[in-house]
Parts: C-alpha cells; structure tokens; sequence
C-alpha cells in the first residue's frame, strides 16, 4: 500500500473508510456499517424542520423510530392518505407508523415498539425498549460464515443501556429466549425468511438465484445515447459467453473512441478504436488488463466490428477466449486469465459511443474518448448461464469468495 501512497484520495483510488476509523466514529456503540445486529451498524440521528409546524425550536425526541416510519411521517404532515394503488399496482400498507404524533409531545408514549432488523446474516429485534441481537458475519473478513444456529445471541435493555454496554444474556435467558421467538415470528411475517447470509454472490441475480429486469432475455440492443446503463439495467455477461456486434460507419482518415464499455477504472471492459485499430480491453477489478487488438487499421465506410467471449466454464470468475473480427474475418485473439464473478460496479454502467465516468482503459483520455464515427446500432448476445452442481453447491458455501480473495 505505501507504493501508492501518493495516489490516496486521487481519482486512481477507490478510498473507503479503514475498519479503525468506522469503529471508532461509531463509539461509543458497538460495530459498524453493514452489522444490523448492534446500534453502530444501524442508529443515525434524524434532522425535522419545519417551522410552521414544529414549535419546539431544537428539541429533541426519543421515542423509537425506523425509516419505514418516514413515509407514513410525509403522508399525515401534508394530509394525504395512503395511496392504496399506484400506476395500477395495489400497494403493500406501510410497515411504520407517522412520526407526527411526537411534534408536539416529547413524552409522547411509542407507537413504534417493534422492529426487526437482519443484514448477511446479522440480526436484532428491538422490542419494548429491549433488543436481542447476533452478530453472525464480518464485511472486512473474507471467510466462510458459520452456520446460523451457531450465532451467540446478546440481550441488551436499550431503554437503560443506549450504547449496548451491558450484555444480559446469562442473567436474564427467558427474556433472550421470549426475543428470539419474537424476531422468528417477526422476520416470517415481513418476508425475511430464509435468512441469506451470502455476500459478493448477491450482487449478480443470475448466480444468486433471483429474477432480474431482463428476465430470460438473451439479447439486447442499444443504440447512441445511450450511457450510464446500470448493471441490472443491462444484459449480464458475467460468467457466460457472449457476443457484442456493432454496427459502425467510419470515417475518412482512422477511427477513435469508445463503441461500447462497461464500468469503469476499477474494473470492466471496453471496446473501442485508436487510430484506426480496434481494440477490446479486459480491466480485472483495476489489478490486471487484457488487450487485444487488430494489426492494421479498419478502412472507412461501414462495417460490423464484433467481439466475443467464450467463457472457460467452471467457477463464478473463470477466464476465457477473447475474439475480435470485423465483417466476418478475426483480426485479433487473447486469453483473459479471470473474470470478475458477480458484479463490475456499484456506480458506473455501460455506455454506448463513449466512456463517460473513469476510463475502463489508460489507452484512451478520460472524457475525451467519444467516437468519431457513427454507430447505428450494438446488439450483446449471451449464452445461458450453466453452472455445474458442484460450483452452485460452491457458490451456496461462500467458497468461491474465499478462492477470490486468494487469487
């Protein structure tokens, strides 16, 4: 890390905060962002200001309240009920009561009293001014979690102990025991079971089992204009193979700029043309980049430029061939050694006729990529995806993130 010391906090990094840092600016609760079990992953102050309204001038009110309860909170403030349909769809009744009742009344008695909370496995129940919690999993670790009946659970009274200094597990078990029953039959009714404790998986619908927008579409496409498509905006190429076909016109004299590209510095990939060559680049999580590219440069007029990938199989995260051609002829082949599994960004999308965000590849300048022929259009076609049981059973164990982290 003290190779780069000089690029922290430049646009070359992805700054988060070190674990240190998050622990202590929660104090005096315990844990941090992501670990719902315990009020540092979850407590935040909450800032109303409405002076026509609120009389109170920087009072401050305690009664428990949850951000399902904000919603109901705008609805009674402006005097609007709740909308039982919405474009058509019947609506779900809200899960919080309006905050409203405590404007006027600090001692006002909570109408908040239970709540659920559950995040990778980590899970508390507040309830009455007591909370019942188990820390089951570590962001920062990179290992397999235990199995869920294994979690210790804790027993804090919170109406006493805000900060959840004082454990009474041992002392009191039939409270914990009357918490944890009460969490079961909370978490049924608000849908939460099976408890999912898997992580970066999550992030990629297709290997955690779940629907995505574009349903069992297996082609897709797009046209100019079209940037900042997020990932679950567009067809997923993750862990299949697939095809990118572009439909170009260029110009007199050599082509530049990005066709097509997906995420950004930090890993993605691009297909895009410098002075006249086409070029399709693999960016591994900003670690490791693939680049193949055609010999000599594409003449004028229009052409079909094509890449394919064809996916090695295997793992979440395996490599494969990497192919260009244009009308039909290969002008270029690579091997890129590992993809990243489950997801390329949590901010940058796909963007078609240039590289709108931080640039996929340092072969092209930041913003200045747009390319300088015409696209008329790009269809990304995918293969199913096909995992052996052997990898979904993989997958279903946390192994692979292990594997991951070791590569």
């Amino acid at each position: 890390m003290m190779n780069h010391i000089d690029d922290w906090g430049s646009p070359n990094t992805f700054p988060h905060y070190a674990i240190g840092w998050a622990h202590a600016l929660d104090t005096p609760l315990q844990w941090t962002k992501q670990i719902a079990s315990h009020w540092g992953g979850t407590r935040n102050g909450m800032v109303m200001h409405w002076p026509e309204r609120i009389k109170a001038k920087g009072g401050i009110r305690s009664q428990f309240s949850h951000v399902v309860d904000i919603a109901p909170t705008v609805l009674e403030a402006v005097g609007l009920p709740f909308p039982k349909m919405v474009n058509g769809t019947e609506q779900l009744p809200f899960d919080g009561p309006s905050m409203v009742y405590t404007f006027d009344d600090a001692k006002a008695k909570d109408r908040h009293t239970t709540q659920y909370f559950e995040m990778f496995g980590n899970r508390a129940i507040y309830h009455d001014g007591w909370v019942a919690c188990t820390r089951h999993s570590i962001p920062w670790l990179m290992a397999q979690n235990p199995p869920l009946k294994d979690d210790v659970w804790e027993l804090y009274n919170v109406a006493e102990d805000f900060s959840e200094a004082n454990n009474l597990a041992t002392k009191n078990p039939e409270k914990l025991k009357e918490m944890q029953d009460l969490f079961m039959k909370t978490a049924e009714k608000y849908h939460v079971l099976p408890i999912d404790d898997r992580r970066a998986e999550r992030f990629d619908a297709a290997t955690a089992g779940r629907p995505d927008l574009m349903g069992n579409r297996t082609s897709l496409t797009v046209y100019p204009g079209m940037i900042g498509l997020m990932e679950n905006a567009f067809i997923n190429t993750k862990n299949r193979s697939f095809t990118i076909a572009a439909d170009v016109d260029l110009p007199n004299g050599d082509a530049n700029g990005v066709i097509i590209c997906q995420a950004g510095r930090f890993g993605g990939w691009t297909l895009y043309m410098k002075a006249g060559n086409v070029h399709h680049e693999y960016n591994y999580f900003g670690l490791e980049h693939t680049n193949i590219a055609s010999s000599n440069p594409i003449a004028a007029g229009k052409h079909t430029v094509k890449y394919e990938f064809v996916f090695d199989g295997g793992k979440p995260g395996a490599g494969g061939q990497s192919i260009l051609s244009v009308d039909g002829q290969k002008v270029a082949q690579g091997k890129i050694p590992k993809t990243e599994p489950y997801a390329y960004s949590g901010d940058e999308g796909v963007d078609v006729g240039m590289d709108n965000e931080t640039p996929v590849s340092n072969d092209y300048k930041e913003r200045d990529n747009k390319f300088t022929g015409t696209i008329t259009k790009i269809t990304v076609d995918v293969k199913p995806l096909n995992l052996s049981a052997k990898d979904k059973k993989q997958i279903e164990d946390e192994g692979d993130v292990d594997q991951i982290a070791e590569d």
